[in-house]
C-alpha cells in the first residue's frame, strides 16, 4: 500500500481518516475514480462520465474554495484517484500539493481551466491583482468555457477508459448542446435589459470572463483581494461608484455573506440581492436543477431580473439531462 501524506493532524481525525479509508470505495466496483474539487466541475464531470465513471467531489458545496484547506481524509482519496480534476489557474493549491504529494505514479492529475485559457487571456483585475499572479479563475460561469471543460473531460475520460469513447462523446454532445442552449436564452433575455445596465456590481468577482464574452460591464466587486471586508474608505469609495454607474440592484452571494454590502446598498439607495451563487449548486443532490446547468439558469435569471429585463428564455429552459449524476458532492 502507498504511504499516504497529510498534513498534521489531531487523534481525532486520525480516526475518522481510517474509517473514510474503509468506506471511500467499494472494492468490487472497477470503474475508474475521479476525484474532482468545486462542484460546478464535478456536476460536468457527471454530465460526461455518468455512471461509467465514479466522481467524488472534494470541496464542500457553500465553501470559499480560494481558502479551503482540504481535511485529511482527502489525502485517501487522492492516493485512489485515477484521474484529479481541478480549475488550476490557482485556485485549488492547498488540494494540488496534497494530490501530488498522495497520488498513483499512473494517475492523472489535469487543471481544466489552466490548458482551456490561453495565457494572453488572463483576466487580472481588482480582486485578482496581476501583481499577485493568481489571475481571475472563474471560467465555468461562462457557458463557453464550461462547454471547453466538458470536451477536456471527455477526453480525460476517454484516455482512461478507452472502450466508454462513444458514451462519453455522447455525453459531450447532450452537453454541449444544453449549454449552447442556456447561452442562447441569456443572449435573448438580456436584450430585455433597459440600454446600459448590463453592469456588475457583485460581491465575489466570479462574471469576468462571462461578462468579456456576452458583452456585459463588471463595475466592481465588493470583495477585497485578501477575501476580507472592505475598509471604511472602500467602502465610501463603492457607494460613490455605484451611484455614478446608476446600477440598479447589486448582487451578493450565498456562500459569501456581507452585512456590509446590505449597507452600502442602502447608502447607495439600489436594491441589494443575496442570492447568487458561486460554487454552491441548487437543490440538493439528486434534483434536476443541482447541476451547473441549474447553477448559471438561477444566477443568470437573477441578474437579469434584478437589472430590469425579464428571463423568459432563461426560465422556460429544460435543464434536465439524460445521463445519471451519481456523482459525490460533500455538503
Amino acid at each position: 500500500m502507498r504511504p499516504i501524506h497529510l498534513l498534521p493532524m489531531t487523534l481525532a481525525a486520525a480516526v475518522a481518516l481510517v474509517s473514510a479509508c474503509g468506506q471511500s470505495q467499494d472494492a468490487a466496483d472497477a470503474r475508474p475514480l475521479v476525484a474532482t474539487t468545486v462542484s460546478p466541475i464535478t456536476s460536468i464531470a457527471a454530465a460526461v462520465g455518468g455512471d461509467r465513471v465514479r466522481i467524488e467531489g472534494i470541496v464542500p458545496e457553500g465553501t470559499n474554495s480560494h481558502t479551503f484547506e482540504p481535511e485529511p481524509q482527502t489525502a485517501e482519496l487522492l492516493s485512489t484517484a485515477d484521474l484529479v480534476l481541478v480549475n488550476g489557474l490557482k485556485l485549488e493549491d492547498p488540494t494540488m500539493a496534497l494530490a501530488e504529494a498522495n497520488m498513483a505514479p499512473e494517475a492523472r492529475l489535469v487543471e481544466i481551466g489552466t490548458t482551456v485559457l490561453p495565457e494572453q487571456d488572463y483576466i487580472f483585475d481588482f480582486s485578482f491583482p496581476k501583481e499577485e499572479g493568481k489571475p481571475n479563475p472563474h471560467l465555468w460561469t461562462d457557458p463557453t468555457y464550461a462547454i471547453a471543460y466538458a470536451a477536456l473531460i471527455r477526453d480525460e475520460l476517454t484516455a482512461l477508459d478507452p472502450d466508454g469513447a462513444d458514451v462519453y462523446a455522447a455525453n459531450y454532445s447532450a452537453f454541449e448542446a444544453k449549454a449552447n442552449e442556456l447561452a442562447d436564452a441569456i443572449r435573448t433575455d438580456q436584450q430585455t435589459v433597459p440600454e446600459g445596465q448590463l453592469k456588475l456590481v457583485t460581491y465575489h468577482d466570479a462574471y469576468a470572463y462571462f461578462a468579456e464574452n456576452f458583452g456585459w460591464e463588471v463595475v466592481g466587486a465588493i470583495q477585497p483581494q485578501d477575501f476580507a471586508e472592505p475598509t471604511p474608505s472602500e467602502v465610501a469609495g463603492l457607494i460613490e461608484q455605484i451611484r455614478q454607474e446608476g446600477v440598479p440592484t447589486i448582487f451578493g452571494s450565498e456562500v459569501f455573506p456581507s452585512a456590509v454590502l446590505e449597507e452600502i446598498g442602502k447608502e447607495a439607495g439600489v436594491r441589494y440581492e443575496d442570492s447568487l451563487r458561486d460554487d454552491d449548486l441548487p437543490g440538493a443532490p439528486g434534483d434536476s436543477e443541482h447541476s451547473w446547468l441549474g447553477l448559471m439558469r438561477s444566477n443568470f435569471a437573477t441578474m437579469i431580473r434584478g437589472l430590469g429585463g425579464q428571463p423568459t428564455q432563461l426560465e422556460a429552459l429544460d435543464i434536465a439531462l439524460a445521463t445519471p449524476d451519481t456523482a459525490v458532492y460533500p455538503q
